[in-house]
């Protein structure tokens, strides 16, 4: 009989225990695991959810065996292990990874697929090395030329990153990998970026900043994203309460985590009801043996909770909170179809080369010149800096440590052997976060003197430039000081291509610059930043082995004074007073150049090929909630290659000046081999025709008359097709 009850008891017991710990059960649905683990926490306990417990770290809840949220910096790749209390590196020696292409080379490929791959790939890396959440990808508007985090973005133009987000996030957070969207919003520039206020009209925020926000959010459904530093209407965008709660958590219908940017967070009355869920960063290097400013003592840490006990604040906003930080960690952390991933896997650094050699874009090529035909030259003559030097270093939060990095240098002497030759041209120094090494002219001199000598025995030259990672090129936390290459690259090429006409230019960077001597070389390639296959996937498009399909994201202006907001001086960038004013309203990049018949210097969506299409007439018809565009692409030349056709939208004409065009739709060919067509259909949502009317604060589809240019870039539009929509 006491067998009998005692096993009876141990059944009621475990019956109990299974339906009593709902948020341990990987079975039950998250919302059902959320609303348990609420009910057993503590005040105290949901608080420590909210802030930092480390440098990259926040504390989950170890009575209830709820797991920390482990994060580390993106978006390119697994940032190297730090220490838990400082921004000194651990010095792991297991923490080596593949640094993978800029979000700028990604965006050149105009190749949602390689998007998904990518986001694939570098995702397994952060669940190898034990992460949660990756500090990325991010979307920010590449306003300005001389932003020093634009290579971390995806362009100038809101449909273009949008679309190429979403692939990326889904494949990331598949893998159980949350991905930190960032920075939302306005973070458009690094010159004041912690106290700078910005003024954007309505509409412009609308349909141009917040736009690719807006779809990783709705399509995407991205699990966490991360506040900016700026101001927007005098408030911090970490917790804006009209921005987070209003736009993010209730227009959009959002249920992940707002997190701050490390120091971003700035006022405890503020951040409690202003949005934010997760305090990351503010002030402190070290706990209270080490600095006088604890964890517990962030803004949402201990001031929040007196709040809360004296009643000053709900309890149901600390709730509101904890759940959506309890929604992240059992989707991540807590997630048993988490992948365990992989790392420097030879997958990873195919798709790193891959996408390399999609996001190449070529931007001339005189006399076909490339594909490279080593056999007419006895001696090549490299130049720059940029050959050797390991580009996956500085940059700021993006810099990666790598377990190997193939130059440009060593690819070229793989392929072509002792017809190599390397000068180096000219240095810039090291890749510093917040200082620029000062240049020694005398050293200058000499390296420069050393490239002309070599050149007069030469053939052909490759110069190999451009910017790199250094403070004040593209680096976080400084913008650029100039539109014209540094470290006298300009001079340089000039004088390369005076000594031998056969000089190509092969550039890196994350922003379009100056080029008076364009007119002088045969040859220009833009490679962004191509992580560790660079030298690998550059040579393979060099030489011919890859047929370039890369597409400008940017408009490349002649010259700075070209760009939209210059002409509204220093209140437009980069602020007076730390006030900055958009005055160019929607006219950003293309959408300026194209309206206002401003001819660039290479246009949006540009990019040459090895080969040669044609484009056949386009048909479009509305099918519903959707205008579906139709176009045959058919490779007329000699070479297997790839193209990009984009749909640029002419919008009925309204009160409100609008751009002439707009990309509303891309689709990119497969291999196509010479004489081969495909026919590519494209559906454009009438949401993506919708205007912002700021008299109804709200979205408007305009009746009339709609034509979709279709074409190889902006500037190059191979056909028209026109339809009537109703209002």
């Amino acid at each position: 009989m006491k067998k009998a009850l005692l096993f009876v008891s141990l059944l009621t017991l475990t019956a109990m225990t299974t339906t009593a710990q709902v948020y341990l059960d990987p079975k039950a649905s998250i919302e059902e695991r959320i609303k348990d683990a609420l009910s057993r926490m503590t005040t105290h306990e949901k608080i420590q959810l909210l802030h930092a417990q480390s440098k990259f770290t926040s504390a989950g809840v170890p009575r209830l065996g709820i797991r920390q949220l482990n994060m580390d910096d993106g978006p390119h790749g697994v940032r190297e292990e730090l220490e838990w209390n400082s921004w000194s590196p651990a010095k792991w020696t297991n923490d080596c990874i593949v640094a993978f292409p800029s979000l700028t080379c990604l965006a050149s490929t105009w190749n949602r697929d390689l998007s998904s791959a990518y986001g694939n790939a570098v995702s397994e890396e952060f669940a190898f090395r034990g992460k949660d959440i990756m500090l990325g990808p991010g979307v920010n508007i590449q306003r300005t030329p001389m932003n020093g985090r634009a290579f971390e973005y995806m362009g100038e133009d809101p449909y273009l990153a949008g679309e190429m987000v979403v692939p990326y996030i889904k494949a990331a957070q598949a893998n159980g990998i949350a991905c930190c969207l960032k920075h939302f919003v306005l973070n458009d520039q690094e010159i004041d970026r912690f106290a700078v206020n910005v003024n954007v009209s309505e509409r412009a925020l609308n349909e141009i900043y917040l736009a690719p926000f807006k779809k990783a959010v709705e399509q995407a459904h991205v699990y966490t994203i991360m506040g900016s530093y700026n101001m927007w209407k005098g408030i911090h965008c970490c917790h804006n309460d009209e921005l987070i709660n209003g736009i993010l958590k209730k227009n959009w219908d959002w249920d992940g985590a707002l997190i701050s940017d490390w120091g971003g967070t700035t006022n405890t009355m503020e951040a409690a009801l202003g949005g934010l869920d997760i305090e990351m960063g503010t002030y402190t290097d070290g706990k209270l043996k080490e600095s006088e400013f604890d964890y517990e003592d962030y803004y949402l840490a201990k001031p929040f909770e007196k709040l809360i006990e004296e009643g000053k604040i709900p309890m149901s906003v600390l709730d509101e909170k904890a759940s959506r930080v309890l929604r992240v960690i059992f989707r991540t952390a807590m997630n048993p179809n988490k992948v365990i991933g992989s790392q420097c896997s030879e997958a990873h650094y195919d798709a790193c080369r891959q996408i390399g050699e999609e996001g190449i874009v070529l931007l001339k090529n005189e006399k076909n010149i490339l594909p490279l035909d080593a056999s007419k030259y006895q001696k090549i003559l490299v130049v720059g800096e940029n050959a050797t030097r390991s580009l996956t270093q500085g940059g700021g939060s993006s810099e990666l440590k790598t377990l190997r990095d193939i130059s440009p240098l060593e690819a070229l002497q793989t392929t072509y052997g002792n017809k190599i030759d390397y000068a180096q041209g000219y240095y810039s120094g090291r890749a510093i976060y917040d200082k620029v090494d000062e240049i020694d002219p005398e050293k200058q001199a000499a390296l420069k003197a050393e490239a002309l000598e070599k050149a007069k025995s030469a053939d052909l030259i490759i110069f190999v430039g451009g910017l790199n990672k250094n403070h004040r090129q593209d680096c976080e936390n400084g913008d650029r000081e100039s539109y014209d290459l540094s470290f006298g690259q300009n001079e340089l090429i000039a004088e390369l291509a005076k000594i031998q006409k056969n000089t190509i230019v092969v550039m890196f960077g994350g922003n379009p610059y100056a080029m008076p001597w364009l007119n002088q070389v045969q040859a220009l390639t833009h490679c962004w930043y191509l992580g560790s296959e660079a030298g690998t996937a550059l040579v393979n498009v060099l030489s011919g082995k890859v047929c370039p399909s890369g597409k400008l994201p940017v408009t490349f202006a002649a010259k700075y004074e070209d760009y939209p907001y210059v002409k509204f001086g220093a209140e437009s960038y980069p602020g007076l007073n730390k006030q900055v004013y958009y005055k160019e309203e929607l006219f950003v990049g293309y959408r300026h150049f194209s309206s206002n018949n401003v001819k660039p210097l290479f246009p949006f969506g540009f990019g040459l090929s090895y080969t040669t299409f044609a484009y056949g007439k386009p048909t479009v018809e509305k099918v519903g909630n959707a205008v579906n565009i139709s176009v045959t692409i058919t490779n007329t030349g000699k070479m297997a290659g790839k193209e990009v056709a984009q749909v640029y939208a002419t919008l009925p004409k309204t009160q409100a000046a609008r751009p002439v065009k707009e990309l509303k739709a891309f689709a990119k060919t497969r291999l196509l081999q010479p004489g081969e067509s495909e026919t590519l259909r494209m559906s454009v949502p009438m949401s993506e025709l919708a205007v912002y009317e700021e008299q109804k604060h709200g979205w408007d589809i305009l009746g009339g008359n709609y034509t979709f240019n279709v074409g190889a870039n902006v500037n190059d539009i191979r056909g028209k097709a026109s339809i009537n929509i109703a209002n």
